[in-house]
C-alpha cells in the first residue's frame, strides 16, 4: 500500500491525500480547495495528481471547503465514484459546494472584466454550481461508529472528531497483507466547546495522519474567551465603533452566535444589534439546528431553559445584499459576523473595507488564518493592507482570541495522539500545520515516546508496509 500526500503538506489548506493498493486502486482522504496566493492556488487546484476517472472512492472528513472544495471540480473531470461522509457533512456540503461554484463563476466574470482591457486570456471558473449539484450524487451519507465498505478488501469507520457538525475521524483498514490499518484525524476538534461532543477517541492503527494546525500553542480557556468577548463588544460600544469578525460560515458563526445567545441571557451584552451577514452561514445554522444527535450534553440542557439556542432579541440574520449594504450606512456601535474566515472573499472584505481605518472600530480574529491571506495580515498587524486591489491604513484596534478555534491546540492534540496504541503505531505523518507548529509538535510527540514523526511535503511518497 502507498500513501502519497498531495494537500495540506507544510501547510494549513488543501487536504488531499491518496492512498493507493497494491493492486492499483485508489482511494482519496478529502479533496479540499487550496486558499492562498491567487496564482499558486490556482496552479494547485487544477493540476490533479492522478486522472480523477481513476479514483475509486473518496472518504471525507468534513465539509470545511479546505477539505471538501475540489469534488466539483474532481467529478467534472471524470470522477464518479462513491464519496463517503457523515450524514451532518453530506447536508453541509449540499450547501457550501454550490455556495462555492457560485463564487467561482463569480469570481472568473469579475476577472474577466476587470482583465479584459489589457488583453489577459480568459480566465474559467474551477467549477460551476451545476458541478457542485451534480457531485452531489456521489455523496453516500453514513453514522458514526459503524464500519462501511469502501471498495473491495477496504473497510472503513468514521469517529466523531469534535470540530464542526458532521466532522470525522477516518481509520481505513485493508484487508491485503494481514489487515492494515491507516487512521486520519482530518481536523481534530477543541475539546470542552459549546455545542458539539469532545473528540473520540481513534481505534488502534499503524500509520496515523495527523493535523497540526495548532503545535506548540495553547488556547485560552473557553469561559473566559466569553467574557472577554463581551468585554471587547462593551469597550467598542463605548467608544462608538463597530466589531468586525470574519468568521467561517461553519462552526465558527454558530458557536459565536451561541456564545452572544448565552451572555445575552445572562446580561452581559450591551443592547446593540448583531449581524450575521452571510446567506450561507444563515442556511448552514439550518442544518445546525437539523441535527441534534451531533450536540453535546450541555447544549442539550440549555435547549430546555432556550429553545433557540442560535437567536436573540437583539440577532439579525441578514440573507439580502442590500441590507449587508445597509450596515455599512449605519454609523453606531454593532457586531458584524460574516464570511469568509479568512477575509479572501465574501461580504466580509466590504466590510472590514468600511472599518479598517476608523479607530474606534475592532476587527475580532476568531480562529487561524493562513498564510498570505488578509486574514493573516491583520492578525500580524502589518500597518497597510489591501482590501479590492487598494491600500488601506490599519487604525481598528484587532483583537484576537483563539478560544473560538474549532481546532485542538498543542496539549490537545498530545492527548489525542497519545491515547493511540502505543505499540501498534509505527508513524506519525503530521499535515494541515505551517513547519514552525509542526516542529512544535514533534517535539511534543517525540519527548512522549512517538519516534518516527514527520512532517511530508507535497508528493511525497511512502510505502506502507
Amino acid at each position: 500500500m502507498k500513501l502519497t500526500f498531495w494537500g495540506a503538506a507544510r501547510t494549513v489548506t488543501g487536504s488531499l491525500h491518496l492512498v493507493e493498493l497494491a493492486d492499483g486502486r485508489r482511494i482519496l482522504l478529502d479533496c479540499g480547495l487550496f486558499q492562498g496566493r491567487r496564482s499558486i492556488a490556482r496552479k494547485i487546484n487544477t493540476e490533479f495528481p492522478v486522472e480523477p476517472a481513476s479514483v475509486d472512492a473518496v472518504v471525507l472528513s468534513h465539509a470545511h471547503i479546505d477539505h471538501s472544495g475540489l469534488l466539483p471540480r474532481f467529478w467534472a473531470q471524470g470522477f464518479r465514484g462513491p464519496i463517503y461522509a457523515t450524514h451532518a457533512t453530506r447536508d453541509l456540503c449540499e450547501l457550501m459546494l454550490r455556495d462555492s461554484g457560485f463564487i467561482q463563476e463569480k469570481d472568473a466574470d469579475y476577472y474577466n472584466r476587470k482583465f479584459k482591457k489589457r488583453r489577459e486570456p480568459t480566465v474559467e471558473p474551477l467549477y460551476t454550481e451545476h458541478d457542485a449539484e451534480q457531485v452531489m450524487h456521489q455523496f453516500v451519507g453514513l453514522a458514526y461508529d459503524h464500519p462501511f465498505r469502501v471498495i473491495e478488501g477496504v473497510e472503513g469507520i468514521f469517529r466523531d472528531a469534535g470540530h464542526i457538525l458532521g466532522s470525522a475521524t477516518v481509520m481505513l483498514e485493508v484487508a491485503e497483507g494481514r489487515g492494515l490499518r491507516l487512521g486520519f484525524t482530518g481536523d481534530v476538534g477543541n475539546p470542552g466547546r459549546p455545542i458539539l461532543r469532545d473528540p473520540a477517541p481513534m481505534d488502534p492503527v499503524d500509520w496515523l495522519i495527523s493535523e497540526s494546525t495548532y503545535g506548540g500553542r495553547t488556547h485560552e480557556p473557553i469561559v473566559d474567551a466569553r467574557l472577554r468577548l463581551a468585554e471587547v463588544i462593551k469597550r467598542t460600544a463605548a467608544r462608538g465603533g463597530k466589531v468586525v469578525v470574519p468568521a467561517f460560515a461553519v462552526g465558527r458563526t454558530q458557536e459565536l452566535v451561541h456564545a452572544l445567545d448565552q451572555l445575552w441571557n445572562e446580561g452581559k451584552l450591551p443592547p446593540i444589534p448583531v449581524f450575521v451577514d452571510s446567506p450561507l452561514a444563515v442556511n448552514v445554522t439550518g442544518v445546525y439546528r437539523s441535527h441534534p444527535e451531533c450536540y453535546d450534553r450541555d447544549l442539550m440542557d440549555y435547549i430546555l431553559k432556550d429553545p433557540n439556542p442560535f437567536g436573540f432579541e437583539r440577532l439579525e440574520y441578514v440573507r439580502e445584499a442590500q441590507r449587508s449594504k445597509e450596515l455599512n450606512g449605519m454609523h453606531v456601535p454593532m457586531v458584524i459576523i460574516s464570511a469568509s474566515g479568512m477575509a479572501e472573499a465574501g461580504r466580509i472584505l466590504h466590510h472590514l473595507r468600511n472599518n479598517v481605518e476608523d479607530p474606534k472600530a475592532t476587527v475580532l480574529i476568531v480562529g487561524f488564518m493562513a498564510e498570505h491571506t488578509l486574514g493573516r495580515k491583520l492578525v500580524d498587524r502589518l500597518p497597510e493592507v489591501n482590501i479590492f486591489g487598494r491600500p488601506h491604513r490599519l487604525k481598528a484596534e484587532v483583537v484576537i482570541m483563539n478560544a473560538f478555534s474549532a481546532h485542538a491546540d498543542d496539549p490537545g492534540l498530545l492527548d489525542f495522539i497519545g491515547k493511540l496504541d502505543r505499540g501498534r503505531l509505527k508513524s506519525v505523518f503530521l499535515v494541515h500545520g505551517e513547519p514552525e507548529p509542526q516542529a512544535a509538535l514533534t517535539a511534543g510527540l517525540n519527548r512522549a515516546g512517538f519516534a518516527d514523526v514527520r512532517s511530508p511535503a507535497r508528493g511525497t511518497v511512502v510505502e506502507l508496509v
